[in-house]
């Protein structure tokens, strides 16, 4: 709206004199306005292409503005991982020595990043989570000091590590590690497993010849960037895959499964979002 009144002071002067004073002055008047050129009837014309310029010209000055448009081109789930990727501390290998050592002779068969919980964020607005999950760094990082309450408020508001560690017989453990702090915040068996469920864990560590850590080497060896989920699992073929997620610098993320005998590649599935 500032333009208008601008628009209005520069036309109608510059109209009037090249009306009154005639062809001998509208170079000089045009070449003001950035206009080249003038002719008998330059007075009406000159006025029409000042019009335009005036017009033009405020647009210009907002369409530089590129910056933001940078950040604009995040997906909501980009935006989302990069939040959640510059509050985490603790990588994800050391996460998995950390998980495994809570169970003597344990195997990593399950690892996840997790952010806020579901309940934290209905309860919040969807501009304080972001910050809500940075600033409770500092005291994620002074919780373990205490026991009991302080460290499940740490855990439920801080990035966390959900870990699930399995013993030779198949009876599994689930390890929640602060991913700031690297402290375990939380440790309990799988209360929910039957015969059949140890028995098919105990077979898959077992034939699993590759480690974790070994699986997310493979997986950054084809796409650098974070690694925020691996998972001992058969695929669609009933082959033993290690399924690594893998966020890219740009916070895309691929999952790839890598055979867990023989270490390779076998398939690679990229997120759109």
């Amino acid at each position: 709206m500032r333009f208008e009144p601008r628009r209005n002071k520069t036309v109608s002067p510059r109209t009037r004199r090249l009306r009154v004073t005639g062809g001998a002055l509208c170079a000089a008047a045009l070449a003001a306005t950035l206009v080249t050129g003038c002719g008998q009837d330059s007075g009406d014309k000159t006025a029409a292409e000042t019009s335009e310029a005036a017009k033009v010209l405020p647009n210009q000055t907002t369409s530089p503005s590129g910056s933001p448009s940078e950040t604009a081109q995040l997906t909501a789930e980009q935006t989302e991982r990069k939040e959640l990727l510059s509050t985490v501390k603790v990588t994800a290998d050391k996460a998995v020595t950390t998980a495994v050592g809570e169970v003597s002779g344990g195997k990593l068969t399950d690892l996840d990043l997790e952010g806020l919980d579901d309940e934290d964020d209905d309860d919040a607005t969807g501009s304080p989570s972001p910050t809500g999950s940075a600033s409770p760094s500092p005291k994620a990082s002074g919780s373990p000091s205490g026991t009991g309450s302080p460290s499940p408020s740490g855990s439920s508001t801080s990035p966390k590590w959900v870990a699930e560690v399995v013993e030779k017989d198949g009876t599994a453990h689930n390890v929640t590690i602060d991913a700031v702090s690297g402290k375990v915040v939380d440790f309990s068996p799988d209360a929910d497993q039957s015969a059949a469920d140890k028995q098919e864990l105990a077979a898959q560590i077992t034939k699993a010849t590759q480690t974790p850590q070994q699986a997310a080497k493979v997986a950054m060896s084809r796409q650098k960037g974070w690694v925020t989920s691996m998972a001992l699992d058969e695929n669609d073929s009933q082959v033993l895959v290690w399924k690594v997620d893998v966020v890219s610098k740009g916070y895309n993320k691929t999952t790839f499964d890598v055979d867990a005998v023989k270490g390779t590649i076998t398939d690679e599935q990229i997120d759109e979002d």
